[in-house]
């Protein structure tokens, strides 16, 4: 495959093996035996879920969280492709490889929390297009199907050329090879229809989650229902998008021992400045527009929970950022983008969770263990793959250190 980047992505060269990854296994047998549990015995085996409490931490944390964090490929791949920033590149793949299972496991998690998992594919056989669940289903299922898409070029690059099956498959060579060149071919000319498409659809449905809770005015907390959720949903998921590739690659850099990527994700971060920036102005309006304001004296488990939110995952890094000396520094760079991640994932686990107080009820909602470890276990599940790709495939860029020939 043709490639006019400035760098070199290459698989790593370290051992997969590593004690960090064996706990992760840990983590994941943890979390497919409760999947076994929730299969075999019901929801209510695992979960403190109930009519009254329909969602929780599977929907506030593994849906709607996960949807949110992974908006660093949609927010990179524009910046590179669509606005010709190219020397933002070295970070565009692994994004979209975070999104891509990010969305991956947004569906899997969708699969344990709804009652009838067998029914899942009806949305695209029975529309409701007053539905906004519906545009949410369409839209998700679409865009990952698209990031498949534009993995598969990174795939093309690692095997076109190098085919050899052994044995009796030995005359399937020549055939994938062809496979591999005609895709390729055809990829190297289309791949802009789907990079546009993935930024489009990324913006309905990162909106539409919002959406979702416009329909429950009584239920949500003032802090957090107004008509703007939409807006705000979709500005903070932009805004989130730099910060979680910062947070990434950093883990990356410090976990595989590699070389940083300093020279992009300073400059990145700029841009997170006008994207916060943007959401904590309309963030602050709509509470003096609304009045809502007032809620933040009452001195409420939900007041508080808002209050660190603002305070720590919008103000707080925002300042930080504001000094480019701090910018320039890993440290401080580090710790704001994760404290802006911290802030999104708290903000979907709000509006979902802590701010959701249904008027049938006064029972208060804790996840149970289940829940937990079916949590743990996918995202223990993400890293596994994670760490699984970027051994065997050119994924990482050659300025991140040891990598293969």
């Amino acid at each position: 495959m043709s490639h006019h980047e400035p760098y070199n992505p290459l698989p790593v060269r370290r051992p997969l093996w590593t004690p960090g990854v064996l706990v992760m296994l840990v983590f994941m047998v943890a979390g497919g035996i409760t999947v076994l549990m929730r299969f075999s015995g019901g929801i209510g085996a695992v979960a403190n879920l109930s009519t009254a409490r329909p969602w929780g931490l599977w929907v506030g944390v593994d849906v709607a969280t996960g949807v949110a964090l992974a908006a660093g490929g949609f927010t990179t791949a524009a910046l590179a492709h669509i606005l010709g920033r190219h020397h933002y590149e070295p970070v565009v793949r692994p994004a979209l490889l975070t999104a891509m299972l990010g969305y991956t496991f947004v569906v899997l998690g969708l699969l344990v929390d709804i009652g009838r998992s067998w029914a899942i594919w009806k949305p695209m056989v029975y529309w409701n297009t007053n539905s906004v669940l519906f545009e949410v289903a369409m839209c998700v299922m679409i865009y990952l199907n698209v990031l498949y898409v534009e993995f598969l070029p990174i795939v093309i690059e690692q095997f076109e050329g190098r085919v050899a099956l052994p044995g009796f498959l030995a005359g399937l060579n020549l055939p994938v090879e062809f496979f591999l060149r005609f895709a390729d071919k055809v990829l190297n000319k289309t791949m802009w229809v789907f990079i546009i498409s993935g930024v489009v659809l990324s913006c309905m449905h990162q909106s539409s989650l919002g959406s979702l809770m416009l329909i429950a005015p009584t239920k949500l907390h003032p802090l957090w229902f107004t008509p703007v959720l939409p807006l705000l949903f979709l500005t903070s998921a932009l805004a989130v998008g730099y910060p979680m590739v910062v947070v990434e690659s950093t883990l990356v850099s410090s976990s595989l021992n590699t070389d940083n990527e300093m020279a992009v994700l300073a400059p990145l971060s700029r841009i997170a400045i006008g994207l916060l920036g943007f959401y904590l102005v309309l963030k602050i309006g709509d509470l003096l527009l609304r009045g809502s304001w007032i809620y933040l004296f009452d001195g409420t488990f939900q007041t508080n929970s808002f209050l660190v939110e603002v305070g720590l995952g919008v103000i707080t890094p925002l300042w930080m950022l504001w000094s480019p000396r701090r910018r320039q520094s890993q440290r401080y760079l580090f710790i704001a983008a994760a404290l802006i991640v911290g802030g999104v994932v708290l903000n979907r686990v709000n509006v979902f969770i802590i701010g959701f107080t249904p008027p049938v009820t006064q029972d208060h909602y804790t996840p149970a263990l289940g829940e937990l470890l079916v949590t743990f276990g996918l995202i223990a599940t993400l890293m596994f793959i994670y760490r699984v790709l970027v051994t065997y495939l050119p994924i990482l860029s050659q300025s991140r250190g040891d990598i293969k020939p």
